[in-house]
């Protein structure tokens, strides 16, 4: 299998976007959060996304050169509309203005509406603990689960992310899907003709099923159960309602080009950890964090991510023939 170094597949994707109409600013920050996700092994959220992007902003359900507009509608509320754009660029402008706001109240929020696929989601919530503050996002995206005891889809995969800095080594991120996996993962299942484990999903009439083009036409199950459910319930609230986006329900899918823009939502809550807990914060969270690791057999959330990416940053991604063909071809022009 070819291997490409993560700046030779930041070059490629880059110049994919940027051939289909996408502008400069918009390409670099997708770019950016793609070529993440490929980092650390997060395939389902890397260059698998390339061509539905690619097809998308072709037709129009995304906007290439939409410019993201910013409100603050309140002292510690900062509002972007991503103007049926990629969610990439309305998040950071967003996240740049908070860390400005969050110096002098503490607690900010930051909404992002009429949005797209917000990607791996721990790639947002870790730019800003690197930059030593605590944020918790949620999004939602469309519908892929159903209300715990029915059968139709009403919400998304709806992912939760937590990014927390620490006082030495890498910050504590928690990203997940609040299905037993997420959608994308089925997804690239259901593209090769391959069966998915059980219990990850059910097909259209509600019965388990491990056939993933099935499970793309069912719904996949909660993380937990009814339990998950009701906090997917929380999330679509969080994220759809108090940004004014659409519903899962409502939200076209991620992977094809026709139809409208999905619209989606996201909310991230940033923290300034020292205005709440001191200078005893950075202290406090290792002597929680050391005595889940004194423990044999644990480790923290991110742990596995961070092994795989220092690996790929030191021997590069493994592409599969096709997908390297075509996005050499879309990078070509």
């Amino acid at each position: 299998m070819p291997t490409k170094t993560l700046d030779e597949l930041r070059d490629l994707i880059h110049r994919a976007l940027v051939n289909v109409g996408t502008s400069e600013a918009s390409a670099a920050a997708t770019t950016d959060a793609l070529v993440a996700a490929e980092a650390d092994g997060l395939r389902s959220h890397g260059l698998a996304r390339v061509e539905s992007y690619c097809e998308q902003v072709k037709t129009g359900k995304v906007d290439g050169k939409a410019v993201p507009v910013m409100s603050q509608p309140a002292k510690a509320s900062i509002v972007v509309d991503a103007k049926s754009g990629f969610a990439f660029p309305a998040i950071k402008m967003g996240f740049e203005r908070a860390v400005e706001v969050v110096k002098e109240t503490g607690v900010v929020c930051v909404a992002i509406r009429n949005s797209h696929h917000s990607g791996a989601f721990g790639y947002h919530v870790e730019t800003l603990a690197r930059k030593g503050l605590v944020c918790l996002g949620f999004s939602n995206s469309p519908a892929g689960i159903a209300p715990w005891g029915g059968k139709t889809p009403l919400f998304g995969t709806n992912p939760v992310g937590f990014g927390c800095p620490r006082k030495s080594g890498e910050p504590l991120i928690v990203d997940l899907s609040l299905a037993k996996v997420a959608r994308g993962k089925i997804k690239l299942a259901a593209d090769k003709g391959e069966p998915i484990p059980e219990g990850w999903a059910v097909d259209i009439d509600g019965n388990p099923t491990t056939d993933a083009k099935a499970a793309m036409k069912g719904s996949n199950t909660p993380m937990g159960d009814a339990k998950g459910y009701a906090l997917v319930l929380v999330t679509e609230i969080l994220s759809a309602i108090m940004t004014g986006s659409h519903f899962g329900a409502e939200a076209t899918s991620f992977f094809e080009a026709k139809g409208e823009p999905p619209h989606v939502g996201q909310i991230f809550m940033v923290f300034d950890p020292g205005v709440f807990a001191g200078d005893g914060f950075a202290d406090r969270l290792e002597v929680l964090l050391d005595a889940i690791l004194e423990q044999p057999g644990t480790r923290l959330p991110g742990d596995r991510r961070s092994g795989v990416r220092q690996r790929i940053v030191k021997d590069g991604v493994q592409l599969d023939d096709a997908l390297l063909a075509d996005l050499e071809a879309r990078a070509a022009g």
